[in-house]
């Protein structure tokens, strides 16, 4: 009797296991990103470009505090556009026309901006 329980309660078990399966599918989280007219929106006066899809934005406090470590060139900002928040890849809307972009050794959400001399830190900006 109690081995033949034992049995029921095994079979009960894998039939739930297995129907609350999801077989074998894959689940992928995913982060959106903002694009220019949402950030420009929150912030008219922004500094921001986009790379790879990605709008990225510098003067973020803690982000300047960073001790960030240049690596290698990535791209450059390729156009300018002051006039509307439609920005394509390597479009800025304060940075100059050949500035560098650089990824940055340490952190994966951050890219320098070498423009002018000048070192500046920029910051992904997407939602989640």
């Amino acid at each position: 009797m109690i081995q033949r329980l034992f049995y029921v309660l095994i079979t009960l078990n894998l039939f739930t296991i297995t129907g609350c399966s999801n077989n074998g599918e894959t689940t992928k989280v995913t982060i959106d990103s903002i694009d220019a007219e949402e950030v420009l929106t929150l912030d008219p006066d922004a500094d921001i470009f986009q790379y790879d899809g990605v709008i990225y934005k510098t003067d973020i406090d803690w982000v300047e505090e960073l001790t960030l470590t240049k690596d290698v060139q990535i791209g450059k900002i390729k156009s300018r556009n002051d006039a509307n928040t439609v920005f394509k890849d390597e479009m800025s809307n304060k940075l100059p026309i050949g500035a560098k972009i650089y990824s940055a050794k340490d952190r994966g959400d951050i890219l320098i901006v070498e423009s002018n001399g000048e070192i500046l830190k920029y910051l992904a900006i997407v939602e989640g």
